[in-house]
């Protein structure tokens, strides 16, 4: 399966490289574009959900990558959760 790093700036202005198993994550996420904090930690959920399964489906196991990856993602998201205006900018895939 291919892999994925996708890049995202987060509301505070750090950058974090966040690994997905699988391109779907391009199903999920525009490079360039600013989601709000729910909104972006919603489709990151569905692309690493979706890309752990295909790992299972291929593999027989879930990708813990992925969903260490996940909660990486739902943990920081936690962070600005508070802040309505917050937004998470999708900066670059790789």
């Amino acid at each position: 399966m291919p892999e994925m790093i996708f890049r995202v700036r987060w509301p505070d202005g750090a950058e974090s490289d966040c690994y997905s198993p699988s391109l779907v994550v391009r199903d999920h996420l525009v490079p360039g574009t600013d989601y709000p904090v729910t909104a972006f930690l919603a489709r990151a959920e569905a692309a690493l959900t979706e890309a752990s399964v295909r790992v299972q489906a291929r593999y027989g196991f879930p990708c813990r990558r992925a969903l260490g990856q996940l909660q990486a993602i739902r943990e920081t998201c936690g962070r600005f959760a508070a802040d309505g205006a917050a937004r998470v900018r999708v900066v670059s895939f790789h």
